[in-house]
């Protein structure tokens, strides 16, 4: 789930990948699923990894028509692991229902739990009857038919959101933490700018040379990548005190200043990753949040 545009070093990524189901190299095929919108691209990215006996990550929304295109795109193969990055309902829903047809296992993040209600912010799109098999930890492998996956613990966009490197290619599907076509929303309560942070210096030191991510096409250069999306978020957050401190007191003020030009239709997201920006600065000790009464939540500088 996208928050706004990513520093512009790739601009052939922001071209949208066909739905259609594509080899992208001897491990790897991609189908998209029919789930456009401001947040998502052009859809939700599938993979199915393997030859024969395969694992399939991110299998997507509760759509019919994606569940008949994955099953077409494997046939006279067997799908013996379903793997989920993180429980949005874009990325997980399908999964209960690729388990019966298939019948295979739903393996990777674990179920969402929510840390308030479960009603606010991205809190409201997680999966809540996504029921794996078995979770993976960070660190922890899975062993297919011809290939092996490690877990990549990398909270921040939500708490359980894990990548998972392909060692056999020295890939990584980043799901929504790293993505070529626009930065990651990251929201309050579930979201964290402190972990998305760490996660993002994480997956910087380790030596995969292509990202598959959950939507939108490859991510290549990725350490370069990375290292300018952490700069974009530190010149965020500086933006952010700028205006604190030049009057702005609530996140839709910061918004307005901080998100000049925005896409109307990204406003909602934008102030969730403003919040989260706060909140962790908050924690850092850097800003002050006044309870907010009968109104909104007022900031400033600590």
């Amino acid at each position: 789930m996208a928050d706004d545009n990513e520093p512009d070093l790739f601009p052939d990524a922001r071209q949208a990948p066909p739905r259609a189901l594509t080899r992208l190299s001897p491990l790897v095929r991609r189908l998209v699923a029919p789930n456009a919108s401001p947040f998502t691209f052009n859809g939700t990215c599938t993979y199915i990894v393997g030859n024969g006996a395969v694992a399939v990550v991110d299998p997507g929304p509760a759509d019919e028509g994606h569940l008949a295109a994955i099953l077409a795109a494997v046939e006279g193969e067997t799908i013996e692991t379903i793997l989920t990055t993180h429980t949005h309902r874009d990325h997980s829903t399908l999964a209960n229902r690729l388990r019966e047809a298939a019948g295979a296992r739903v393996v990777g993040a674990e179920p969402f739990a929510p840390k308030g209600d479960g009603t606010s912010g991205l809190d409201s799109s997680h999966d809540r009857d996504y029921a794996p098999d078995a979770v993976l930890g960070d660190g922890e492998r899975f062993h297919g038919s011809g290939f092996t996956i490690e877990a990549v613990a990398t909270p921040g966009h939500c708490a359980n959101h894990l990548a998972f490197a392909l060692l056999d290619e020295r890939a990584l599907f980043s799901g929504d933490h790293v993505m070529a076509w626009s930065t990651s929303v990251v929201a309050p309560p579930d979201g964290s700018m402190g972990d998305y942070m760490a996660s993002l210096d994480k997956v910087r030191a380790r030596d995969e040379r292509i990202y598959w991510p959950g939507h939108g096409g490859p991510v290549v250069e990725p350490q370069r990548y990375v290292r300018a999306i952490a700069h974009h978020r530190r010149q965020r957050e500086a933006s952010i005190l700028a205006a604190l401190a030049g009057g702005a007191e609530t996140v839709p003020d910061l918004v307005a200043k901080v998100y000049v030009g925005l896409d109307p239709a990204l406003a909602r997201a934008a102030g969730l990753s403003t919040l989260a920006h706060l909140e962790d600065l908050r924690e850092r000790g850097q800003v002050v949040a006044d309870p907010p009464g009968a109104g909104e939540t007022r900031f400033r500088r600590a």
